[in-house]
């Protein structure tokens, strides 16, 4: 006879029966009633042998969800599978997945990877995962995450106008998942279902200064700059070479040739990932020899004033010129390139094709050839030596005037 709502609530312990009495609902499932609590539990034959199921205790597990629970076991027992077996490999696999959350998978796969990226980068995606990923998602098995979850996250980030940065946060928890996916971790990588969910971030340019009558005070401004040496040094060399700030800030005293007066900068350095040759005017040789004196037995030409085995931060420049008066709506040290690059064409007439090739951009000759390091390096010594002289000029008030032929 099936048990009841009522009998199952009311029944008590048999007190001559020290095992507990078994009450039978059919098909296998019993109520085990003994003085220390009330268990459900299934009798079960499978491959010969009589086996028991535990399927939880009353009144945590209700009468109907037992029902439930013995109708799974049938039917794994239809399909020859024995549902013993069944709930100790689900049990493992829970145990797994609580022990794979996000953060332990992230952490392994950062380590794991840490030779592949630069120490800066490295991080940079450290407090990527620290500050905006493992509060959030964290905690959770990797199994457990759904898409909606990382978005979630990245949306927080576009609340905030972080645009790039959602859209890289998405990447890294993608190349977690991978991670997680070669390690059997996961089945998928779950973030590729939220392609096009992210806002297309505006491309923003870096702020620079292209008119040569604004550019005059702010030069004068960095000569007059009262700051560290390093820095001091690194700003005025900034407008006289046209690389990024992280090409700047890293480059190493073996990367300089004062005799030739260049500066030659390995592609692993490089954004295009190709070596470049940077000439180096008497203005910016002077500059070196004056701080070579104090860090050239390093190995940064700017190196951290904490210490010699790191470079300056990235952001010591832009905040010398916050220092200055100059925020990153006026200008920045990125921003340079874009105020040789403009000024040079426009107002002292040079040939675009060695412009670009001194920003190191992909150019192409008319037999759409690449070229290399050298091509044109004694044009361009000659053109970078204009450009300080030009800067000079500008800086003692002179009238340079704009002579590129309309």
């Amino acid at each position: 006879m099936a048990l009841s709502d009522t009998f199952v609530k009311q029944v008590k312990p048999d007190p001559t029966k020290s095992a507990g009495s078994k009450h039978s609902d059919g098909y296998g499932l019993f109520l085990l009633v003994a003085s220390a609590g009330k268990y459900w539990r299934m009798a079960y034959r499978f491959a010969g042998k009589q086996k028991t199921l535990a399927m939880g205790t009353y009144p945590e597990v209700s009468l109907a969800q037992a029902r439930k629970r013995r109708e799974d076991a049938r039917k794994l027992l239809a399909d020859g599978i024995d549902p013993g077996v069944a709930k100790r490999a689900d049990k493992l696999a829970k145990r797994i997945a609580a022990d794979n959350t996000f953060q332990k998978v992230a952490e392994l796969w950062l380590e794991k990877t840490a030779a592949d990226r630069k120490e800066i980068t490295q991080q940079k995606v450290r407090n990527w995962l620290e500050k905006d990923i493992f509060p959030s998602i964290g905690k959770l098995p990797m199994t457990s995450i759904m898409p909606r979850d990382v978005l979630a996250v990245a949306r927080k980030m576009e609340d905030r106008g972080a645009h790039d940065s959602a859209k890289r946060l998405v990447q890294i928890c993608g190349q977690v998942f991978r991670f997680a996916v070669a390690e059997h971790t996961v089945g998928r990588d779950i973030t590729v279902d939220l392609k096009g969910a992210l806002k297309r971030a505006e491309k923003k340019h870096y702020a620079a200064i292209t008119e040569p009558s604004q550019l005059a005070p702010l030069l004068r401004a960095i000569d007059n700059y009262t700051g560290h040496l390093y820095s001091r040094c690194a700003l005025r060399l900034t407008p006289l070479v046209f690389l990024r700030p992280g090409e700047l800030r890293t480059g190493e005293w073996k990367e300089i040739d004062f005799d030739k007066a260049e500066w030659r900068i390995p592609g692993s350095k490089m954004k295009m990932k190709t070596d470049h040759i940077v000439p180096l005017s008497k203005q910016a040789l002077a500059i070196l020899q004056e701080i070579h004196p104090i860090t050239g037995d390093g190995q940064y030409i700017f190196p951290s004033i904490r210490t010699g085995e790191r470079p300056m931060s990235d952001n010591t420049i832009n905040a010398a010129l916050r220092g200055l008066g100059y925020d990153n709506t006026m200008q920045t040290a990125h921003g340079f390139r874009a105020t040789a690059r403009t000024i040079m064409d426009e107002v002292m007439g040079e040939r675009v094709d060695l412009i670009e090739h001194q920003l190191a951009h992909a150019v192409k000759d008319a037999n759409g050839t690449a070229y290399n390091r050298t091509t044109h390096l004694a044009a361009r010594h000659e053109m970078m030596q204009r450009w300080a002289d030009y800067l000079n000029k500008l800086k003692s008030g002179a009238d340079v005037i704009q002579f590129k032929p309309a």
